[in-house]
């Protein structure tokens, strides 16, 4: 049940990923309801710098917070973390705990390790001669928390995920006794925790197949002759959609694909909490005091999510761009429609394609530093360097026209109008005290002039 407890991280969300963090909650939700989602792997997909690693990093250290319970043996602690409720039979201890302790039968469905066997085998199978130790999850000391990266052919193989025999004890130890075995596998370290494969499409077909079963038995089987190993945890992975693509498309592999949750990350859709990305990013730099222009970030971000939003049907882009960040144009747009109907008509793909964070990030980057005198941005470079940056990038001809035209057909007028808007200001506010000095002198004068 301890992944329902994960859904309070949503108080402390990423910005604008609030459809992914629903339906990672709901994941974490049914999976501590013990339906089909405990059986399948978590798979963010998204486009790259679309904070997939962010959500995947966050997930990790609140899985710290929560502590696990793990059998000890002779003052050595399980390697694979091995739940208590390991060492009780389900046909025949079941009924007995589900009636004095209130412990349903569905928690009873871990197999025991080969270590755990091993020393109920010493111990005579008098389970009392056991421990349990409280443990705290560590990202660092990497307990019930791991991580595996894809290799090739060449450097990775299915011990990345299962371990493998520890040479070194094969002096002391059978080749296929448990004590000779490294627990060392990413999937043996996060029992009871997280297990995080990054770029998971990425690795050999073979180094997955031990989590076929692991998804949908909750064991696997190591590399050498002892009994499996047991797995109660959330398997969290993450890609690009191109990799998924090639993936799915492969008809070798559907065993996995009927595995896998599918959550959509794609980017942040509103400006508001773009620019919040924005002063995130600014603020764990040295630019984080740097003199930075008022409506600067807030053009970058309207540049950027133009960029990613699908055209509408019978509407205009930048209607629709200012619906999603939560206006109303009611009054001032008859054909701008509402939030639903333009996100229905989008579809599900909406925000998978664009300028990513991290582009935008370089551009300010640059900005920043375009004036050798002074590190400081204002919309003036940022215009300049967008432009110059599109043309740089080699766009597509068709895409490069379209990002000019949301640069100079409406971006650029349109801080021109915030501009003359500021100048007004600025000169009717200091005109109002001038005006009423001469207001007070003419005053002034009239008194003098008028006879008593």
């Amino acid at each position: 049940a301890r992944r329902g407890r994960s859904q309070t991280w949503i108080s402390a969300r990423p910005y604008g990923m609030d459809d992914a963090l629903e339906q990672i909650g709901s994941y974490l939700k049914h999976a501590a309801q013990g339906l089909e989602e405990k059986k399948q792997i978590l798979y963010l997909l998204g486009p790259v710098g679309g904070g997939k690693s962010s959500l995947a990093e966050r997930l990790k250290s609140l899985m710290q917070r929560v502590p696990i319970y793990v059998l000890s043996a002779n003052g050595e602690r399980s390697p694979v973390n091995d739940h208590p409720l390991c060492l009780f039979n389900p046909q025949e201890d079941a009924q007995i705990l589900e009636k004095e302790y209130g412990i349903p039968r569905r928690y009873l469905g871990t197999i025991m390790s080969p270590w755990a066997a091993k020393r109920l085998h010493e111990f005579g199978g008098d389970i009392t001669k056991f421990r349990v130790v409280k443990v705290w999850p560590s990202i660092l000391e990497q307990i019930a928390i791991a991580k595996t990266e894809p290799g090739d052919e060449n450097n990775q193989d299915i011990s990345a995920l299962v371990g493998k025999v520890d040479i070194r004890k094969l002096e002391h130890h059978a080749q296929n006794d448990p004590d000779a075995y490294g627990y060392s596998g990413a999937l043996c370290r996060a029992n009871q925790g997280i297990m995080e494969f990054v770029e998971m499409f990425k690795a050999p077909i073979k180094v997955l197949h031990p989590l076929l079963t692991a998804t949908q038995e909750g064991n696997y089987n190591g590399t050498e002759g002892i009994s499996a190993l047991p797995f109660n945890g959330i398997i969290l992975a993450h890609s690009n959609e191109s990799e998924w693509v090639t993936f799915r498309n492969n008809k070798n592999n559907e065993a996995f694909l009927d595995r896998v949750y599918i959550v959509k990350v794609p980017y942040c859709l509103r400006i508001s909490e773009e620019i919040k990305i924005y002063e995130k990013l600014l603020n764990h730099s040295e630019l984080a005091h740097a003199p930075c222009a008022p409506g600067t970030l807030e053009t970058l971000s309207r540049f950027s999510i133009l960029s990613r939003l699908k055209e509408p049907e019978n509407s205009s882009i930048y209607s629709k761009m200012r619906v999603y960040d939560g206006e109303s144009l009611k009054d001032t747009d008859p054909k701008a429609k509402s939030y639903q109907e333009y996100r229905d008509y989008a579809g599900v793909d909406e925000g998978m394609n664009g300028l990513s964070t991290r582009f935008a990030f370089k551009i300010l980057s640059r900005v920043f530093n375009f004036d050798h005198a002074e590190v400081a941005a204002n919309p003036v470079h940022l215009f300049y360097v967008l432009e110059q940056q599109i043309e740089r990038e080699q766009f597509p001809q068709e895409q490069a026209e379209r990002y000019l035209e949301f640069l100079k057909g409406y971006l650029i007028p349109k801080y021109a109008e915030f501009i003359g808007k500021e100048i007004q200001t600025a000169y009717l506010e200091s005109y109002s005290e001038y005006g009423q000095h001469i207001f007070d002198r003419f005053v002034c004068y009239a008194v003098f002039w008028i006879p008593d």
